[in-house]
């Protein structure tokens, strides 16, 4: 990936509403990692809560021109900082602006040749559907919306405007996608949810579901994520939501507003997630539970009850992480423990036979 723009500190300063402090003239052309970092790159270092300690050292070694970091970072007074509250974000906005032509726009524009698209779907203004795309009956498509090559849209099924469906998206009947909704490749919305009778002879029989799943504003679904539709409701993402991918959520299950969900978590089927809640990569959340706004739930977490406070848990069954981690050391001190008791133990024979002679 190449660039060739080049900026002035006084500039970023500007693009980014950030404070310089240093020399406003200095010429910026990259942006790279505090390690590898030229005199000519940006960088930047997170807010110091969130900092590693390894990565503040790497900051007071980098030869980085300019450093984004936070109003509270400690500063070398010979050194060029752009101060601002989010450096993370403002590194961001760096990076695109050095590489604004790198994202690739797909070639093709409007409805291409070999789409199948229903003749009784409802297509809006300046829509993008790809080569071997399929529209069902009856599915609505909102302005501004980009459909890529091999996608699913099932019937029924509603898309709001400037959304986004990367390859071989799946939205099967009658669910409901809000504006600005970023589908990953592969993401399936809308398969059944995984529900059987079971019989006197072990025998399973398939429960129909015939719910939904809704998908609010400005939610982002990663790459192979599955989201099923509810037995008879529906399974609802809320506005501002990010899933990573692979990740399983089943039928009904409803998730908050500004959430962070990370890959390989699975949540089971009719759990309620409040508002901005964080879950950690791999962590398994049973069925017909309610995990409370704010709560922080650390990867490889198994939740088998209701989170009812926020704040962070952890461990299997998910505890306060505080008690988690004083459980792990513990545990990590074990064979310590064993071969002391062991030690104790003996001498305790060797007292009771001294005193039984």
């Amino acid at each position: 990936m190449s660039q060739t723009q080049a900026f002035t500190l006084a500039e970023l300063a500007q693009l980014t509403h950030a404070i310089l402090k240093g020399d406003p003239t200095s010429i910026i052309t990259g942006v790279a990692d505090l390690a590898s970092a030229s005199e000519k790159d940006a960088s930047f270092l997170s807010k110091p809560k969130f900092a590693a300690p390894r990565y503040t050292e790497a900051m007071k070694k980098s030869k980085a021109g300019v450093v984004f970091v936070a109003p509270d970072t400690e500063m070398d007074p010979e050194r060029n900082f752009l101060i601002v509250e989010d450096p993370s974000r403002a590194f961001q906005q760096t990076l695109e602006a050095f590489f604004a032509e790198a994202k690739a726009e797909s070639g093709f524009v409007g409805i291409h040749p070999t789409a199948v698209v229903h003749e009784t779907a409802l297509i809006g203004e300046n829509v993008t559907i790809g080569p071997h795309a399929v529209i069902d009956r009856s599915a609505q498509i909102g302005t501004g919306t980009t459909i890529s090559a091999g996608c699913y849209v099932g019937p029924y099924t509603t898309l709001g405007e400037a959304c986004y469906l990367y390859p071989q998206v799946i939205i099967r009947e009658r669910c409901q996608i809000g504006n600005r909704v970023i589908l990953q490749a592969g993401a399936i919305i809308g398969a059944c949810g995984f529900g059987y009778t079971t019989d006197a002879q072990g025998r399973h029989t398939k429960l129909n579901q015939i719910g939904i799943v809704v998908i609010e504003d400005d939610v982002e679904i990663g790459a192979n994520a599955t989201i099923d539709r509810a037995r008879f409701k529906e399974t609802r993402i809320g506005k501002g939501s990010k899933i990573n991918n692979a990740v399983q959520i089943a039928h009904g299950v409803t998730i908050g507003q500004h959430c962070i969900i990370v890959a390989q978590t699975g949540i089971a089927g009719s759990t309620k997630i409040g508002n901005h809640v964080v879950i950690g990569g791999q962590a398994a959340i049973s069925g017909h539970l309610e995990v409370a706004s704010g709560v922080i739930i650390a990867a490889k977490s198994g939740v088998t009850k209701s989170l009812t406070k926020p704040g962070k848990y952890g461990g299997f069954p998910a505890m306060p992480l505080g008690e988690f981690n004083r459980q792990s050391v513990k545990l990590r001190n074990i064979e310590e423990h064993l071969e002391r008791i062991t030690e104790l133990e003996n001498r305790l024979q060797e007292l009771e036979a001294k005193l039984s002679s």
